[in-house]
């Protein structure tokens, strides 16, 4: 299960958890209902003290905008696309356009089709959809409200779901295309790439990936070097206190890539954490032994900032919970990997080579 801000009740990315494995006993169902449960409460939400630069020169304060490109494109239509469930759909119009997803909503937008948007997922949060209607419940979508609005291409991630509301709206004639969803650096591009073809605008889809890719390279620039040749060990923790959710993610937990991208170990996944996510353990957080700890924003607010971070069982004992290093990045900007990800990858290197870390 990787956790992102388009993670829902059925799993990250609005279902990945349940449809990928099964839960395993009452404690594993008991576990995934907490989280799915916890998620439907998350939001965007701003971090602290001054808002650091990205190679693009904006701001974290921007985070909630995405940037379009600055020309706008002129699709050419029809294309015959492959979708990732096997079909093959043909997009004739991008006049209505519905993504289901935050993730790709954020690639729509910034690809220059922001006013042909005309719905927007619950996980869509970026100032830019703020006012379109939504079309998903506890991020379940609504095919009746999708079909209202009376769309010429919808788009969605492989989880989107329920399975029903997919088939109903495919059934009523509107093309719809599933994408792959994203797991690190490399799937931005290819994304990008995706959205780009099914509206008929590859070489805008050319041009803002290679911006993005760009950015992201010279955000990775500006890491310094380590002193003592170690690179500092980074544990992602997924914290929901008002509903009682203590993760410490692992390989699969999506932050691996981010970490490493900013010269970071994640320390979850070098202590043998091979899956996405684990309770909370005194014995866990030994084994991981982090420097610092990666934090949805939303997440930090919620146990109470630092003083309520280190009160969580074998946090204080940990080298960063002693330091009181944390990096924390807003919700819905955090494991996107879209175009907006330059902008997440400096907020987690000038916090994590600041001298003493945001949590100071």
């Amino acid at each position: 299960m990787r956790i992102s801000q388009d993670f829902a009740p059925r799993g990250p990315d609005t279902g990945r958890a349940a449809r990928r494995r099964p839960a395993r006993g009452r404690a594993a169902a008991a576990l995934t209902a907490a989280v799915a449960f916890a998620l439907v409460l998350t939001g965007c939400g701003g971090g602290d003290g001054p808002a650091p630069k990205s190679a693009s020169g904006k701001s974290s304060a921007d985070a909630d905008r995405v940037e379009p490109l600055a020309a706008p494109p002129a699709p050419k239509l029809p294309v015959t696309v492959d979708s990732a469930d096997g079909t093959r759909v043909t997009i004739g119009s991008t006049d209505r356009i519905v993504p289901l997803t935050g993730s790709l909503s954020e690639i729509v937008f910034t690809l220059g089709f922001g006013k042909q948007v005309v719905a927007r997922d619950i996980t869509a949060t970026f100032e830019q959809a703020e006012e379109l209607p939504v079309v998903t419940r506890a991020h379940d979508v609504s095919a009746e409200s999708v079909l209202s609005l009376k769309p010429t291409i919808v788009l969605a991630d492989t989880t989107t779901g329920p399975s029903e509301a997919i088939d109903q709206i495919r059934d009523a004639g509107i093309p719809l295309l599933v994408v792959e969803p994203a797991k690190g650096l490399d799937d931005v591009g290819r994304r990008i790439d995706t959205v780009a073809e099914a509206l008929g605008v590859p070489s805008a889809g050319t041009e803002l990936k290679e911006r993005t890719e760009k950015r992201i390279a010279d955000v990775q620039k500006s890491i310094p070097d380590h002193a003592d040749g170690k690179k500092p060990r980074v544990a992602f923790l997924y914290l929901r206190g008002s509903a009682s959710v203590y993760l410490l993610g692992g390989a699969e937990s999506g932050a691996s890539s981010l970490l490493e991208a900013a010269g970071a170990v994640d320390a979850g996944k070098e202590s043998g954490l091979s899956k996405d996510f684990t309770a909370i353990t005194s014995e866990a957080l030994a084994k991981a032994a982090p420097d610092a700890i990666l934090l949805m924003t939303k997440g930090f607010e919620s146990v109470g900032g630092m003083d309520g971070l280190v009160k969580i069982p074998g946090i204080a004992e940990t080298p960063a919970g002693m330091d009181r290093r944390v990096v924390t990045v807003d919700d819905g900007v955090l494991l996107n990997y879209g175009p907006r990800t330059d902008r997440v990858l400096t907020e987690i290197v000038e916090q994590l080579y600041a001298k003493g870390g945001k949590g100071r």
